[in-house]
């Protein structure tokens, strides 16, 4: 007979640290590409319209991440 692998159960804490650690790569991911947009905006060859549209995505982005991070952390409070 086999013997059953008991499977270990994380915290809410412990999941929320590694959703924090792994959702800071992609509020990095946000940050340079809103920097790559601003870059885009300042340059002389590129079109200001397209460096602001990649601006805004970078934006969008960090609001998301935030709406995620905010929803999850209510969840763990209560």
């Amino acid at each position: 007979m086999a013997k059953k692998k008991m499977k270990r159960h994380m915290t809410h804490e412990e999941e929320f640290d590694i959703m924090k650690l792994v959702l800071d790569k992609f509020l990095w991911l946000g940050v340079g590409i809103m920097a790559l947009g601003f870059y885009k905006m300042i340059s002389l060859n590129e079109n200001l319209i397209y460096g602001l549209s990649v601006l805004v995505a970078g934006a969008i982005l960090l609001v998301l991440f935030m709406i995620i991070l905010v929803r999850e952390y209510n969840f763990l409070t209560k």
